[in-house]
């Protein structure tokens, strides 16, 4: 049996290439269009309004979640790779691997180290 985070991470897989398609937009601005011709046929009453911003608000809260589950796969991804290239590089420092787990304070003092490094380095 298949875990629901796997479940989780192939629908936002899924929405995320889809919703991000031309043809999502269509269907989108199809459906607004739609809302927006049927506005004389409700006398444009606040039921006729709630019924839009009611939709747009449901679709934007669960969007959040999809987003933000393929920014982490991908900013996952992304340091897999930088970590990877890290190892493969002689010159490169092998304390910087899965830096970005580190504490923020111990971050900023490695920033800090890398740009007096490369102010001190010659063309910079």
């Amino acid at each position: 049996m298949k875990s629901v985070s796997h479940w989780f991470g192939q629908f936002a897989k899924w929405s995320a290439h889809y919703s991000g398609h031309p043809v999502a937009f269509g269907l989108a601005a199809l459906l607004i269009l739609g809302w927006l011709v049927t506005g004389p046929m409700f006398n444009f009453d606040n039921t006729w309004q709630m019924v839009i911003n009611t939709a747009t608000t449901i679709v934007t809260f669960l969007m959040v979640f999809l987003i933000q589950n393929a920014q982490n796969r991908d900013t996952g991804a992304m340091q897999a790779k930088l970590d990877e290239l890290i190892l493969a590089t002689k010159e490169a420092q092998n304390e910087f691997i899965a830096v970005e787990k580190r504490p923020d304070e111990e971050l900023e003092k490695l920033r800090t180290e890398i740009t007096k490094a490369a102010q001190s380095t010659p063309g910079h």
